[in-house]
């Protein structure tokens, strides 16, 4: 019966029934101190106005100050350089893939579809890559992604100096490097964390796209001399080169790999666990449709900008290489430029309009790409279209970090990943068709069109709420300690509230919050039974998938957790806490 815990499937957990944790320690109150203002009420208007200038500018020199902090750790300023090279290489990989396929074949598609190549392993293969980052040694798993993108970077080279290249095996070489980068990504965001003291993380995390974006501009630059004096083969032996130097450094890396008490999560089991927690967030909901509907826009310009290159710069005899490089160039200093900017947009306008102007300014630099008579109108448009990236991409990157707590952050920012290049891989794919069955500007024109639509489509459909949870770890509920040694299956747990008929509703409303508490942290099911008998009597059931992963749970609570869990206690009107009861389902 649904009133009854003792069910005959259940093998009782221990004899004596355990009560929940204590209450929470009351609010000491608003006790920190704080500076010393002047009072403003005998100040003039001018007076104050500049006041707030002078305050801004102070506040705006010191963010600037510690924006090159983190460079001052020996450890951060390595893996700064590693992954600036890293960046370098990828994007020389793809300016000579994307240029190599151009000499191979002349179909859109194609050239189109080394973009989807690219970037596609990292949506299929994001979230494995995130559960490894998140369970296995990082610094060994980082040497090993820098060895796998060298040796396809020896075979890229070897099958165009040999002539063996085909537009078909190029695709599948640039498949097996995309592979190298999804086991890349994760295991360095989950590391930086680990580098710099907390309030120096927003700042990491800025360099990180500097990093990104100066790579943008470097990476074509080097390619584009590279291709134009010694072909393109030796630009995948510089990537070959730069990744082997990059492994050996890591290699001399001395980082403390600290074991898990509870033993390392089984891979099938912490990437269901990273999938639940993003099901059940709504805001990471929100975050994910922004991130693929801006993308599977902004992939156009990028997919199809081999073929508005050669349009731009005419029949000349390097077939429009040096333009290719120069509008990506102009893209990665449009980034770093519009990072300066970011500081104050984000005070002038809210997230949601801060990405609904990444679309628009997007759909406008399209346009200006797609119709520009000459490179000289065609590298101010792409410059605009990076300042629409950075704009967007940093403004949906901080909306995953703070959507995300620290137990799940690799596994969840590898879904936000995985959300950015399948709409890069779908974009390329639809663009490139679409200019097959029309031309490149008609393609462009459509994919502005339907990036603005989209956008406002999306955030009418799917709120985000806005609600900036405490993702802090806590402690403050203790895991259960037993003398009775763990079964073999599943774990139930049973709580018991008795709840005042009148407040009912209320309570319910509540418990649909709890239930998404205990799946993101990793529960296999959540039910809410009400007893047919006693109507004050509620039984919330939790199972988890084993003792192991039961206890797991009591390392993911965060302090949104807790709070939650003193709301729900404020309903119970029994004398004694909730009562806990925890059994060992039978597996037959």
């Amino acid at each position: 019966m649904a009133d009854d815990p003792h069910s005959p499937l259940a093998t009782p957990f221990s004899p004596e029934p355990q009560r929940s944790a204590s209450q929470a320690a009351p609010d000491p109150g608003p006790g920190a101190s704080g500076i010393l203002l002047e009072d403003p009420s005998g100040m003039t208007a001018a007076d104050r106005a500049g006041a707030a200038q002078a305050a801004q500018e102070e506040q705006a020199k010191k963010s600037a100050d510690a924006v090159w902090a983190p460079l001052s750790g020996p450890t951060f300023r390595m893996l700064w350089l590693i992954w600036m090279a890293a960046n370098t290489c990828m994007w020389m990989n793809d300016v000579a893939a994307a240029w190599l396929m151009t000499s191979l074949t002349t179909s859109p598609v194609l050239v189109a579809l080394v973009q989807s190549a690219s970037t596609l392993p990292v949506f299929l293969l994001g979230l494995p890559s995130g559960a490894l980052a998140d369970i296995l040694d990082r610094r060994r798993y980082f040497i090993v992604t820098q060895f796998w993108v060298a040796i396809v970077a020896l075979l890229l080279c070897l099958a165009v100096l040999s002539g063996q290249m085909t537009a078909y095996l190029l695709l599948v070489l640039t498949f097996a490097n995309g592979i190298g980068l999804a086991m890349r990504w994760p295991v360095f965001s989950a590391l930086i964390p680990e580098l710099v003291p907390k309030h120096h993380l927003p700042s990491a995390m800025a360099l990180n796209g500097v990093a990104m974006n100066a790579s943008r501009i470097i990476g074509p630059l080097l390619a584009g001399a590279i291709i134009a004096s010694l072909g393109s083969a030796w630009v995948f032996v510089l990537n070959a080169a730069l990744s082997i130097v990059s492994a050996f450094v890591l290699i001399r890396w001395k980082r403390a790999h600290k074991e898990n008490p509870l033993g390392r999560e089984r891979l099938p089991s912490a990437m269901r666990v990273g999938l639940q927690f993003i099901k059940e967030s709504p805001r990471m909901h929100a975050v994910l449709a922004r991130t693929i509907s801006y993308f599977l826009q902004a992939t156009a310009v990028m997919a199809l900008l081999p073929l508005t290159a050669q349009r731009l710069h005419g029949p000349d005899a390097d077939g429009g290489a040096n333009t290719f490089t120069l509008l990506l160039a102009c893209m990665g200093a449009g980034a770093i430029v519009g990072a300066f900017f970011l500081p104050r947009l984000r005070q002038a306008f809210s997230k949601e309009r801060l990405v609904l102007l990444g679309s628009v300014v997007q759909a406008l630099s399209t346009l200006l790409v797609a119709y520009s008579p000459n490179v000289y109108v065609g590298a101010p448009a792409m410059f605009l279209s990076g300042v629409a990236l950075i704009i967007s991409a940093n403004t949906l990157g901080v909306a995953a970090q703070m959507a995300l707590p620290n137990w799940v952050r690799a596994r969840g920012m590898s879904i936000y990943q995985m959300s950015i290049m399948g709409g890069t891989a779908a974009g390329a794919a639809l663009w490139g068709q679409v200019a097959t069955m029309s031309d490149v500007r008609t393609s462009l024109t459509v994919a502005a069109v339907f990036g603005v639509a989209s956008m406002l489509l999306v955030q009418r459909l799917i709120k985000d709420r806005q609600i900036e949870e405490d993702l802090s770890p806590s402690k403050a509920i203790k895991r259960p300690e037993f003398d009775v040694p763990p079964e073999a299956g599943r774990v139930v747990v049973i709580i018991e509230y008795l709840i005042d008929p009148d407040r009912a509703k209320d309570f319910r409303a509540l418990m649909q919050e709890s239930r998404r508490s205990r799946m993101r942290q990793g529960a296999l099911s959540w039910h809410l039974l009400h007893s047919m008998s006693r109507p004050e009597r509620y039984l919330e059931q939790i199972v988890d998938e084993s003792w192991t992963e039961h206890l797991r749970r009591f390392d993911r609570v965060t302090a949104d957790d807790v709070a939650l869990r003193d709301r729900k206690l404020a309903y119970h009107r029994g004398k004694e806490p909730p009562l806990v009861q925890r059994y060992f389902a039978d597996s037959e």
